[in-house]
């Protein structure tokens, strides 16, 4: 019987774990891989105290900063597929490869997925000129020509943070309307270096060069079913996230998106025993930075709620 469980090994996963370590809380964390969404990153000018940093490394960072602590364990390589409560109050963590934890507590810092367009060429590329963050790597494309595709705020928030150093941007429209707010809709639409295509879709990431990097896409008018082709050299995707809660779904508050909804000065869920932090949760920014202070913030919650137990 653990007195924490930590479900996932992104930054806010982490951070909860040296945190339990360094409180003696008797915790282990369950990860299918270290590092979270800016894995694919080729650099992160945002991790602070860090200059710039890729993917890879700060997922290194993380892993042997967690593999110093004394006293947590660590499960890597599983998947959590279910969270059950029992009638006594504590948990069973079940995973996909046949695991059973028992916990009195659990934090879910499972953080979210990016929602893709399913279409070829997007796998492919990906971290190689196909992108999931303006934030992380805008700054990697200073000279270059590319497309944000998304009609709403991430996407025309991705087309503001990427015209500070793209000479070009094409914004791809599915509808003919854009959803986010007014006066960020006219910045991007006024703005002279942004061409936005309405009732447009993205049908193949096209790419070349040693080693290979997006070249161009296809695209298709689905009002006319007009294909063509539009050389660039990145793709931005911003089509929104999916937060990684289905397995707690019969347990927790969701909001209409997924995001589990917590108590922001405490990270509290609607289910006693269960916080949560970083992109699970229903946070206004989904940020590294973000899910870090959050995550530490619920763990001493948590050591808070066990000294008093």
């Amino acid at each position: 019987m653990y007195d924490l469980i930590i479900i996932g090994g992104g930054p806010g996963g982490v951070a909860a774990g040296v945190y339990a370590a360094r409180k003696k809380i008797n915790a282990a964390v369950i990860t299918d891989s270290f590092g979270g969404q800016s894995l694919v990153s080729n650099g992160i000018e945002n991790w602070i105290g860090t200059r710039s940093i890729s993917g890879f490394d700060l997922a290194k960072s993380l892993e042997d900063h967690l593999r110093a602590q004394t006293g947590i364990d660590i499960i890597e390589g599983e998947l959590v597929t279910g969270v059950t409560k029992r009638d006594d109050g504590t948990f069973v963590v079940a995973t996909r490869g046949g695991k059973t934890l028992e916990t009195k507590y659990v934090l879910l810092a499972s953080g979210s997925r990016r929602r893709r367009l399913g279409v070829p060429g997007e796998n492919e590329f990906d971290g190689k000129g196909v992108v999931f963050c303006t934030t992380c790597d805008a700054p990697l494309f200073g000279g270059k020509t590319v497309a944000v595709v998304g009609g709403g705020n991430s996407a025309l928030e991705g087309v503001l943070d990427v015209l500070q150093y793209a000479p070009k941007v094409y914004l791809l429209v599915r509808s003919e309307v854009l959803r986010g707010d007014p006066v960020t809709q006219e910045k991007v639409k006024s703005h002279p270096n942004v061409e936005v295509m309405w009732n447009t879709v993205v049908t193949e990431i096209r790419g070349g060069g040693q080693p290979p990097f997006v070249n161009g896409i296809k695209y298709k008018n689905v009002k006319t079913g007009e294909e063509k082709d539009l050389a660039l050299d990145g793709v931005f995707i911003e089509i929104g996230l999916t937060p990684n809660s289905d397995f707690v779904k019969d347990l927790v508050r969701l909001d209409e998106y997924g995001h589990v909804v917590v108590d922001h000065k405490t990270q509290q869920t609607s289910c006693p025993g269960i916080w949560a932090a970083g992109d699970v949760s229903d946070v206004l920014y989904d940020q590294n930075n973000i899910s870090v202070g959050d995550a530490i913030k619920a763990t001493l919650n948590i050591y808070d709620k066990i000294k008093k137990s």
